[in-house]
């Protein structure tokens, strides 16, 4: 698994125009599953995702976590992520997860995140989305698993 953690002040995900999910201060997650994936990885990243202390604190220090910050998180599946573009000019998705699996353990990832006591809210798997956020830092960080 792969993800891209953004930290946001506020962040939404639209599909055909539709608001569908929108958060204040928190976590854009833009998750990638690869074909190797199981709940191991998921609930390892969740865990990560859960205690990962990137929100300021009262003396300006990277310090607190997503719960001690009282934020969100809006979760957002990402097969791209999973892309090799090391040759050519078209990525390969050979790495990617089957769809049916890879929606199994997303949807696993955000149970764990949320059995975490961390509130998850959702993109859509499969749809076409537009995805909008106000990267707060700018704060950005890479999670493999």
């Amino acid at each position: 698994m792969k993800i891209i953690l953004q930290r946001v002040s506020k962040a939404s995900v639209t599909v055909d125009g539709s608001e569908i999910s929108a958060i204040g201060k928190g976590f854009l997650l833009l998750v990638g599953v690869s074909r190797e994936d199981s709940g191991k990885e998921a609930e390892a990243l969740a865990a990560k995702v859960a205690k990962i202390r990137v929100f300021e604190d009262e003396n300006g220090k990277m310090n607190l976590d997503i719960a001690a910050a009282g934020g969100d998180v809006l979760s957002v599946p990402q097969f791209t992520l999973m892309g090799d573009t090391r040759k050519g000019n078209r990525p390969g998705f050979e790495a990617a997860g089957d769809p049916g699996k890879a929606k199994e353990l997303w949807m696993d990832f955000n149970e764990f995140l949320r059995a975490r006591g961390v509130h998850v809210l959702e993109g859509e798997f499969g749809a076409h989305m537009d995805v909008f956020l106000v990267n707060d830092g700018p704060v950005t960080f890479i999670l493999e698993a």
